[in-house]
């Protein structure tokens, strides 16, 4: 049996007080010691940014690479090493700007990495220019009178990359996001975890329409697999489908029971209705938490050490002198 404290080495966590990636850690050293992975055989990647600096608080294998190419280091790691654990530590400016290719190939792959993606929707570490995640009109140190770009949603692109894991937490719900880890980590293949982290610096407040405790029953909705999708402050609101759309329903009201509620199936191949639960952005309809999607696909990592293996058998193991000796050759005097 492991403990936190056996993942989380004694360096100082150099981000702002108050910062959302301090949570993150913590949640992590958490989910590694439930998942049970010795830290010897575990493996943390990260990129460029504030949420890379992360692997130096680790007790556990470590690379921090160059901006936006964790998800390709983190992929040789683990076709390279099977058997480790390995997890990339990521931002929204990291894996979704300069390494988006990485990112999309890693899912489209289907690597077997636990990918956290801390989405503030800011570069912090350069000092406040705006992110790919970052709305459209959002002022910046690089959007002074407002981004004229429309930003992208981290899990439509997983699902449109054929990911087959996509969780979402927020920073200060540390339960749902050590829940969302350890499924992340019993999953086989690329799964993600979008955590919605605030800046504290440069983008205070980003998430508060959805995460203050004010609001946050009735603008998120805690999706579990196999249970209704029921929310709100007195657990009285559910999600229907109203032809091909989700609906906002009373239970109670206008002919609605509990029976006419959808039921959470996070194993279900089809990605469509994950895909439009995924979409939901807290406004009309709540923002969904929770594993959203948790799909079993051969893994990259498997299929090629499979494969190896397959030749192998083909072609029984020898020597390069072997080798030399088979294969035509002259000698040059």
């Amino acid at each position: 049996m492991f403990e936190a404290k056996n993942f989380r080495n004694d360096s100082l966590a150099r981000w702002c007080p108050g910062c959302g990636d301090h949570a993150v850690l913590a949640t992590l050293v958490k989910a590694m010691a439930e998942v049970g992975v010795a830290p010897h055989k575990t493996a943390v990647i990260s990129g460029i940014g504030c949420s890379s600096r992360l692997p130096y608080y680790m007790n556990t294998y470590g690379f921090h690479t160059v901006h936006g190419r964790g998800a390709a280091v983190a992929t040789g790691v683990k076709t390279a090493n099977p058997d480790l654990s390995v997890w990339l530590a990521t931002g929204d400016g990291d894996s979704l700007a300069i390494g988006g290719n990485h990112f999309i190939h890693a899912l489209r792959r289907n690597i077997d990495l636990n990918i956290v993606l801390f989405n503030n929707r800011i570069y912090g570490l350069t000092k406040g220019q705006y992110s790919p995640t970052s709305a459209r009109g959002f002022v910046s140190k690089s959007s002074p009178y407002g981004t004229v770009e429309d930003p992208f949603v981290p899990a439509e692109l997983a699902m449109g990359a054929r990911g087959n894991f996509f969780a979402r937490a927020i920073d200060v719900d540390m339960k749902n996001l050590q829940a969302c880890m350890v499924a992340s980590a019993r999953h086989k293949g690329a799964a993600v975890t979008e955590v919605l982290v605030n800046c504290v610096i440069f983008n205070n407040g980003i998430h508060k329409n959805i995460t203050d405790k004010e609001v946050r029953d009735e603008k998120t909705i805690l999706l579990k697999h196999g249970e209704k999708m029921i929310f709100g402050k007195d657990h009285n609101k559910g999600l229907v489908l109203d032809g091909w759309k989700i609906k906002v329903v009373t239970i109670g009201e206008d002919g609605y029971t509990m029976d006419d509620i959808l039921v959470h199936d996070a194993h279900e191949k089809s990605d469509i209705l994950h895909t439009m639960l995924a979409m939901m952005d807290g406004e009309e309809l709540p923002l969904a938490l929770g594993v959203i999607r948790d799909v079993d696909s051969p893994t990259y990592d498997w299929a090629v050490a499979q494969q190896i293996e397959d030749v192998k058998a083909q072609k029984p193991a020898r020597t390069l002198q072997d080798l030399l000796d088979k294969e035509p050759y002259w000698e040059v005097k």
